[in-house]
This record gives structure tokens, sequence and C-alpha cells, in this order.
């Protein structure tokens, strides 16, 4: 790559990905995200919560310059099922084409989308 010494031929220059959800009430969202969906997180100080996300994959779509989120899962009626009996609100599971979708209601009142793909994934 660089030719620096010590570093590894597939080095990468991008290491990892931070998202950041905004929130009417980000306290909540927290507390779902540790307490319920029980990601691991650290305290980056003050109670600012950083939560460790699962593998993740990023597709590109023509449109506004706007973003989204959605959370992964390889069955989900079992992961619905399961977020219902800890007292989540789920949406109706729908068949996109690319894959089956629903969504999460959260705490602080924003929605945080939920799918088992059907296209292929990079990992």
């Amino acid at each position: 790559m660089s030719g620096t010494p010590g570093l590894e031929e597939d080095a990468r220059m991008i290491t990892g990905a931070h998202a950041i959800l905004f929130s009417q009430d980000a306290e909540a969202d927290r507390d779902f995200f540790r307490d319920v969906l029980k990601f691991e997180h650290v305290d980056a100080g003050g109670g600012w919560l950083i939560f460790a996300l699962p593998p993740a994959e990023l597709a590109v779509h023509p449109g506004p310059d706007a973003h989204q989120l959605y959370l992964m899962c390889d069955d989900i009626a079992a992961t619905t099922d399961e977020l219902r009996a800890r007292g989540v609100e789920t949406s109706a599971v729908n068949d996109q084409g690319w894959g089956l979708l629903s969504a999460i209601r959260l705490p602080g009142g924003g929605e945080l989308g939920l799918y088992e793909p059907k296209h292929p994934t990079p990992r």
C-alpha cells in the first residue's frame, strides 16, 4: 500500500463506521439499546453511551440527500416475536422483494428499520 514498514498489505484506510440516531428522548433510546437490545457499549463520559453494532453493510441509492439505518436479522418472524415479548412495538412485516421489512418503535418516538435480507450480502 503505502510502502511504510510494518503496515500490512491489506490494511484499510476506513476501519469502521459511526452512525448517529437523533432522538426526542435520547436517554430513553440509549436505555432501549442497552437494556432491551442488549448491545455492548462503553460510556464515553457523563452517561454518553456508544454502542457496538453488529457487522454492517452500506448501500448507495439515488435520491435526495437523506440517510437511513436498518438493523438486520436472519429470521424476522422470530426476531419480531422476541422483541414483542420484551415489550417492543414492531410494525407488520412486509415483503419488499429485496427483503422482509418491519420497523421498531423507539421509546424516544422514532422508528428504526428491521429487515431480513433476501439479497446477497457481502458478509
